[in-house]
């Protein structure tokens, strides 16, 4: 009587690695003899954009994405910026804009797989390459090396980050089919194999040993020589500005078999403050993706859509001077800085169509634009009253990362130590100021302090006249040896022949008053007459009953930051340029609920009209020129 039960059981025994096979017969893996990637075994070449969830608002994440798959891409590369998670030491968010799950989610239901690029360092022109503003409380921390602190920060982050990323890969069920391991490192001065083996260790301990670890680096020898590790496939980064055949030749020499991959195709670049506005040549883009493509060659389009450096999140560059880049991440890219279509990407698509199906259907459109007309603004804030500013500390630890402020500006306070009656010299003598120093006695506007191009200024006063200085870190470097970026007063000023020493220092933590509601017109100070200095202005754009995408545009205005609804658009400086206008993404309004906007301005605001000061918004960023 028991047969049938045994019979069945032994049945059911042997069909359960067959039902196992089915189960996992997902596979994203490297041919090395045919030269090519292999998608659940079959053949498979990637054309993939990067696109920054973190530069994006949360509601246009599926707009983006959908766009990028009605291209044709098969594929997006993304970046994980840490500092963007886990600002301060031991918080870690992945809430709201920051839900990388929610986004990988979004990408999976598009129909595009992921190719992640968790750092812990990511440049991106992103602060500080990513890499957290706390890791400088070690003061002789080496980033991106075998440095035990560093070693013992990023691996908690990795156990965090990467733990979250396992049921995302592609053959847990997920759509992530690659993983960079650090970025570009070759270009790093550190050079240090240890470090790399260390991160290897990580990525396989918490990702497994199944995943395609990589390496993406620059088109020297150098670069690749450092850059690389046996066990993490190489990878090649260039633009239209390469010979293809030379760039996958080197390659080649350090990967000799295998799929060729450009991870950086370049269809852009980034603007810093000062600049001509960046762009790359339509035509050569395309002409050359297709070149690629027709090689057999795997290639990431970097970007595809840049987006925005909200708040405090640009990076910056130093060579021979400090350059921080500007708040627009447009980046000359396919999609522009407000995700909509360009020739650059209807030619991109026809190059696309010639290698693969392209998804039937229309492109989704740009989004409304709306053209809310001028906002008056009333003087609200001066820097010298009290409410605002919460003493830290006094003394010579004088940098931002002591006074756990990483981000925005810090007052530094501190009295004349003698009569001055005339104008005479206050020096940084160690090129201390990172990275610009507003000044005042007593209230008064006296001129600014910038690192490397204006470290003296003159200034007058009576023996125990306040002296302040507003310093504002305009971010941290994200490229190069200079990563180990603090900010602040690096070290005491001289006036003449004194060495200006007691600093009461305060960090302004404006972000959380304008979220408050602190600085709205009718709290304090509103019609006042303004002059020239940091001051904050508020005022309020009706509702119209819609919220849709603006652009902001300061005429007059001189240099600093703007909120609306309490969100940091990012800063503002149209003087210097390229940059004119600010993006404002729809979901950052109310169509039914007065719209309160906040405009700190560091040096000079407009002359005024009765006691008033205006804004107005466009519905390009370009005043008057049309989007199509």
């Amino acid at each position: 009587e028991m047969k049938p039960l045994i019979t069945f059981v032994l049945l059911s025994l042997c069909l359960l690695p067959i039902i196992f096979v089915l189960v996992n017969s997902r596979s994203f893996s490297i041919d090395y003899k045919n030269n090519c990637f292999r998608k659940d075994g079959k053949p498979f070449q990637y054309i993939s954009g990067s696109i920054h969830y973190s530069r994006i608002p949360r509601e246009y994440w599926k707009d983006r994405l959908l766009k990028m798959y009605m291209t044709g891409l098969n594929a997006i590369q993304v970046y994980v910026p840490w500092n963007f998670h886990e600002t301060l030491q031991g918080v870690f968010n992945f809430a709201g804009d920051r839900d990388l799950e929610y986004f990988l989610n979004l990408a999976n239901q598009t129909g595009l797989l992921v190719i992640l690029r968790p750092g812990p360092y990511i440049c991106a022109e992103w602060e500080m390459g990513g890499l957290p503003a706390w890791l400088l409380q070690k003061p002789n921390i080496i980033l991106r090396s075998a440095d035990t602190e560093y070693l013992k920060a990023t691996s908690v982050w990795f156990g965090v980050l990467l733990t979250k990323m396992r049921p995302w890969l592609y053959q847990n069920g997920g759509n992530i089919i690659s993983v960079q391991v650090e970025n570009e490192y070759g270009s790093y001065f550190a050079c240090d194999y240890n470090y790399m083996r260390h991160l290897h260790n990580l990525f396989r301990l918490f990702l497994g040993e199944d995943v395609i670890l990589f390496t993406t680096d620059g088109n020297t020898d150098k670069e690749m020589i450092c850059g690389t590790l046996e066990g993490l496939y190489a990878t090649i980064d260039f633009g239209t500005d390469t010979n293809i055949t030379a760039a996958f030749i080197r390659q080649r020499r350090f990967e000799p078999k295998g799929p060729l991959v450009n991870s950086e195709f370049y269809t852009g670049w980034l603007d810093h403050w000062g600049d001509k506005h960046a762009s790359v040549d339509t035509v050569k883009v395309s002409k050359m993706l297709g070149e690629m493509l027709s090689m057999g060659a795997s290639v990431n389009m970097y970007m595809f859509e840049g987006g925005t450096n909200f708040g405090y999140w640009n990076g910056a560059d130093h060579d021979t001077r400090f350059r921080s880049v500007v708040t627009s991440y447009d980046y000359n890219a396919p999609l522009s800085e407000a995700g909509d279509p360009t020739d650059k990407l209807l030619a991109i698509r026809d190059v696309i169509k010639n290698f693969r199906d392209i998804p039937v259907g229309p492109m989704p459109p740009a989004t409304p634009k709306f053209a809310y007309g001028f906002v008056t603004l009333q003087k609200v804030w001066t820097f010298h009253i009290a409410k605002l500013i919460c003493k830290i500390s006094s003394g010579l630890s004088l940098c931002y990362v002591n006074c756990v402020q990483y981000y925005g500006s810090m007052l530094y306070r501190t009295t004349l130590p003698r009569n001055v009656p005339e104008p005479t010299p206050l020096i940084s003598p160690l090129n201390g100021i990172h990275d610009r120093a507003y000044v005042s006695v007593n209230g008064v506007y006296k001129g600014l302090m910038e690192r490397d191009t204006a470290l003296v200024m003159n200034v007058t006063g009576q023996q125990g006249d306040q002296l302040d200085i507003i310093v504002e870190n305009m971010g941290r470097v994200n490229f190069g040896s200079y990563i180990n970026d603090n900010k602040g007063l690096l070290g005491n000023l001289i006036l003449g022949n004194d060495v200006l020493t007691d600093w009461s220092i305060y960090p302004l933590d404006i972000d959380t008053a304008v979220a408050n509601g602190w600085l709205q017109a009718g709290h304090s100070g509103s019609g006042m007459e303004a002059g020239d200095g940091p001051m904050i202005y508020s005022g309020t754009l009706k509702p119209t009953g819609l919220a849709w995408d603006t652009f902001v545009k300061l005429n007059g205005w001189t240099k600093g930051q703007v909120w609306v609804n309490g969100v940091n658009l990012g800063r503002y400086w149209p003087q210097r340029g390229p940059q004119q206008t600010l993006y404002v993404p729809g979901p950052f309004l109310s169509a039914t609920q007065p719209n309160n906007i906040t405009v700190l301005e560091l040096e000079r605001a407009p002359i005024s009209v009765n006691h008033s000061w205006l804004i107005k918004s466009f519905a390009s960023p370009i005043p008057g020129i049309k989007l199509s």
